[in-house]
């Protein structure tokens, strides 16, 4: 029986297929919860959309869904699994931002879900480089220069007006 007897069924969202900028310690993170959940007594229901990882295994979670990592599919497992909780935090960015959608569209209210970790503004601020940069300068923490490019070209271009050395990272759209 798990200590805090009002929290029984954890949902874990791991952090789908591994591309470029993300690495395999989400899977092991991710592994290493849903095992200490177990061994403390909770129901651990996972979703991970990449079946190449050892987090999938059924033997990890109690229930284990392997399908895509979006707020229709995420919000009809929470409507069936009736989960007391939702931890994201082992996903990466897939599992913060999952949390986040699924938190404005109303999802994690409505079904009565506790986001267990990290809270919602701090992830906010930490998944967000607008809110992010700002808070850093609210701190007085030096910030980077920073621009959004799509090309070789545009990246050279913002290198020679900041200067050497830069990092260049790829980023779908939806991160810009």
């Amino acid at each position: 029986m798990p200590r805090n007897n009002r929290l029984q069924k954890i949902l874990v969202i791991g952090s789908g297929p591994i591309v470029i900028g993300q690495a395999a310690e989400f899977d092991y993170a991710g592994t290493q919860a849903c095992e200490a959940l177990k061994e403390e007594g909770y129901e651990v229901v996972l979703i991970n959309s990449n079946p190449a990882t050892i987090m999938t295994d059924t033997n990890i979670a109690d229930k284990v869904y392997i399908e895509p990592i979006t707020l229709e599919f995420v919000t009809q497992v929470i409507r069936q699994e009736r989960p007391d909780g939702l931890l994201p935090t082992l996903g990466g960015q897939t599992g913060l931002n999952m949390a986040v959608e699924l938190a404005k569209n109303g999802v994690l209210e409505k079904e009565n879900v506790k986001l267990l970790g990290t809270q919602l503004d701090a992830i906010e601020k930490a998944e967000d480089r607008d809110l992010f940069r700002d808070l850093m300068r609210e701190l007085e923490q030096p910030v980077p220069g920073s621009t959004i490019v799509t090309s070789v070209q545009e990246a050279v271009d913002f290198a020679g007006r900041i200067g050497y050395p830069i990092i260049i990272r790829p980023a779908r759209s939806e991160e810009r």
